[in-house]
């Protein structure tokens, strides 16, 4: 089904849930993130893409402030909640994103009614492919139009970071919400995270006669719990000893000084950050001038560093990466916060099934759940549909 007569099934589904037309339908994508793991709010460098799996919004302001919201995968019925009385911490569920993006505009002086909403999204929730920033950049598009706010992207990426750090307390960075309202059809999007400075990197594993496949690990995570906000506190602990503004400012070279003056565990962060940000530099090089296949080396090298010197990583996905490097793949790593969530493993066309046999295999002979296997490309990033 084309996302033009999704589209039109949404908005049919709108008028028979609320009594009336909504004034639009938009969509945005979750993201893969191809290399460039916790760089993001240490003002670094990431390289996401925006994915062919999208939230859908069909949305229409009201008179009044208040928020009904009705979501085609849930099941808990309509949900409602004021504007005017909506806070931090209010809200729950799915719902937080929407008063969120709403707050954070009102935050920033735009009038925002009151409005009606209807969620429908094939992007896995707790995959680690960002099917919360999916929600929140589709609701902010449909409110920055409709209220006539106006705002550039590089706005609205910091209004919906603002949403989740405030509003839902997950401090996350700003490379999920880049790359679903900034993402384009077959490009990764190299992102400076100090300056949001962007620059679109053709990605074509299909050219290159490889496929991206993404391993669910069904593990879910949440960048709200307290692993990744202690890992945050690790790296800020680490820039504040090395005297700088971000560890983005930390070059591969001072790492032998900072063994000197971190303790362990911290020295570990900020290794793992330093180096992730140099590979993310050596990653855009690489495709610039040999392409998707010699990035491998890079993404096994990211995915050692997540497991040993930040610590992120779960026996799941360490699972799914070896399996699918003795089964084939040039390159894997667990992509997202961590704790869970989803691998990739770029992978040679003619290797697909067997790598996606032996993961499966391999899973059941450990005992884990069954995996959920796929495979992604670059899409566009936030637009209105109808």
């Amino acid at each position: 089904m084309s996302s033009t007569t999704q589209a039109g099934v949404l908005a049919a589904r709108f008028q028979e849930t609320f009594g009336a037309a909504a004034d639009g339908v938009w969509q945005a994508p979750g993201r893969v993130n191809l290399i460039g793991e916790h760089t993001d709010y240490n003002e670094g460098f990431v390289l996401p893409f925006a994915i062919d799996k999208t939230a859908k919004v069909a949305l229409r302001v009201r008179d009044d402030s208040k928020v009904r919201m009705l979501s085609t995968f849930g099941g808990h019925g309509v949900v409602e909640a004021d504007l005017a009385a909506s806070e931090p911490g209010s809200g729950e569920g799915w719902s937080r994103y929407p008063l969120g993006v709403a707050w954070a505009l009102k935050e920033r002086g735009i009038t925002v009614p009151g409005f009606d909403l209807l969620l429908d999204s094939d992007v896995p929730s707790g995959a680690g492919l960002s099917s919360s920033h999916a929600i929140e950049c589709a609701v902010i598009s449909a409110l920055n139009e409709l209220t006539g706010a106006g705002l550039a992207a590089e706005d609205l990426v910091l209004a919906t970071q603002r949403a989740e750090n405030v509003f839902v307390g997950a401090p996350t960075g700003i490379m999920d919400q880049s790359a679903s309202l900034r993402g384009a059809k077959g490009h990764a999007v190299f992102l400076d995270c100090r300056d949001q400075h962007v620059e679109l990197v053709p990605f074509d594993a299909e050219a290159s006669g490889l496929v991206l496949l993404v391993i669910d690990t069904k593990v879910s995570h949440s960048h709200a719990d307290g692993g990744y906000a202690s890992r945050r506190a690790s790296c800020e602990l680490g820039a504040e000893v090395l005297g700088v503004k971000a560890l983005r400012d930390v070059g591969v070279e001072r790492l032998e000084e900072a063994s000197g003056l971190l303790d362990e565990t911290t020295l570990r962060r900020v290794r793992h950050v330093v180096t992730e940000n140099d590979r993310v530099l050596q990653a855009v090089e690489t495709l610039g001038a040999a392409g998707p296949a010699a990035i491998g080396e890079l993404l096994d090298a990211s995915h050692v560093s997540m497991r040993d010197d930040f610590e992120i990583s779960c026996p799941e996905l360490d699972l799914a990466v070896d399996t699918s490097r003795a089964s084939g793949a040039i390159g894997a790593r667990m992509t997202g916060g961590g704790f869970g969530g989803s691998t990739i493993a770029l992978t040679p066309v003619g290797q697909e099934q067997q790598v996606r046999d032996a993961v499966v295999r391999s899973f059941a002979a450990a005992g884990f759940v069954a995996p959920d296997i796929f495979t992604v490309t670059p899409a566009a990033g936030a637009l209105r549909l109808a």
